[in-house]
């Protein structure tokens, strides 16, 4: 089996959440989604699981973060091209989501931009020319 990466997101509105999820390219797991959580599938190894807080709060004996005003973690998302990109970042900005909350990165082979989902959590839409990337020299900063 390949390794996997689940990823749990406390939500307060799951439909809102989840049509943000699908706008920027998830697909939506019928399966693994009820009226708590739901299962969206960013690609054959990566999955948001978006939970409604009282559901997410089953997990954990810690309070669940505002992260409208605190970072956990960047979770980046790459995508094929610098136009995937701009998509990807125009989808969130259309679906109840934030696009550019910082600005854009364009370092030549490499291009982020970053968003937010309607809960606040940080994705970095980015594409990278990893030919361009491996010609660098060791410990260039990126």
């Amino acid at each position: 089996m390949a390794k996997m990466i689940f990823v749990n997101l406390p939500v307060t509105d799951l439909a809102a959440s989840s049509r943000f999820y699908e706008a920027i390219g998830c697909e939506k797991n019928e399966q693994f989604s009820d009226e708590n959580t739901a299962s969206m599938v960013w690609s054959d190894t990566i999955t948001f699981h978006l939970m409604t807080h009282g559901y997410f709060a089953t997990f954990t004996n810690n309070p669940i973060a505002d992260a409208h005003s605190t970072t956990g973690m960047l979770i980046a998302l790459s995508r094929d091209s610098r136009e995937e990109v701009d998509r990807m970042a125009e989808a969130a900005a259309v679906s109840g989501g934030r696009a550019d909350v910082r600005e854009v990165q364009d370092m030549g082979f490499m291009y982020v931009r970053t968003i937010q989902d309607p809960d606040g959590h940080v994705l970095e839409a980015a594409w990278m020319n990893m030919e361009a990337a491996a010609d660098m020299p060791e410990g260039q900063p990126q």
